[in-house]
């Protein structure tokens, strides 16, 4: 059903101005942002769809590549949105308090819990800023229990789209020991390499099974 199928005191705008925006539906406020669906789906229904996928804190921390990669969502509602959110976060005078701060790696495994029971190994890369705070979290690849796979430029590419200073990385041992096998240890020296080259550190690599972790940088392997 399009739009303008829908009663007047259904529409979106229409609802906005007799009611008052306090008074809409998060995907009715979305809507608005929108102003129009595409083929097979109102914009409400596309409002909804984007809700369901994405909580609205992560909305607001979208860049325009994010926007611009979910469907029903093209240039000219990428850059009303992100318009939208900035001057709502420049309203409220949101900034970068509550993000949280890694300085050690017991920091680190906190923001890696979920990973402690997997079946397989993760790699998983933070990104800091100069204040050491998290400013983004990225599974990068997911291997075999026993090998995975990692290319620096999957790795160093979110860091420049994030404006990263710092990376943590990391990955999970299935197997219960947290200690670093060879191909570990090569892994780290490539990306620490790579971070030489592009001015962004890799601040330390932490390895995490069931029921502890292990720090390159601790151990002195970094």
């Amino acid at each position: 059903m399009k739009i303008k199928d829908l009663p007047k005191s259904d529409r979106p705008r229409e609802k906005l101005i007799a009611k008052g925006a306090e008074n809409l539906k998060d995907s009715e406020l979305l809507a608005i942002l929108l102003r129009t669906g595409k083929a097979g789906k109102n914009v409400i229904e596309i409002a909804s769809q984007i809700l369901s996928k994405y909580s609205k804190k992560r909305l607001l921390q979208m860049t325009y590549d994010d926007l611009s990669k979910i469907s029903g969502i093209d240039s000219a509602k990428a850059t009303t949105l992100l318009a939208a959110f900035e001057l709502s976060k420049r309203a409220l005078e949101v900034n970068d308090t509550n993000l949280p701060v890694i300085n050690t790696a017991r920091d680190a495994a906190a923001q890696l819990s979920d990973m402690r029971d997997l079946k397989k190994e993760h790699f998983v890369a933070l990104y800091l800023n100069a204040k050491n705070q998290l400013v983004h979290k990225e599974t990068i690849s997911m291997g075999t229990l026993n090998a995975n796979l990692v290319h620096p430029r999957e790795v160093f590419e979110p860091a420049l789209k994030h404006s990263a200073a710092q990376i943590i990385a990391a990955h999970n041992h299935p197997s219960g020991d947290p200690k670093p096998s060879e191909d570990d240890i090569e892994l780290t020296k490539r990306l620490t390499d790579a971070g030489k080259m592009m001015g962004i550190e890799i601040m330390d690599h932490v390895i995490v099974s069931k029921n502890s972790h292990f720090s390159f940088k601790e151990e002195k392997l970094l």
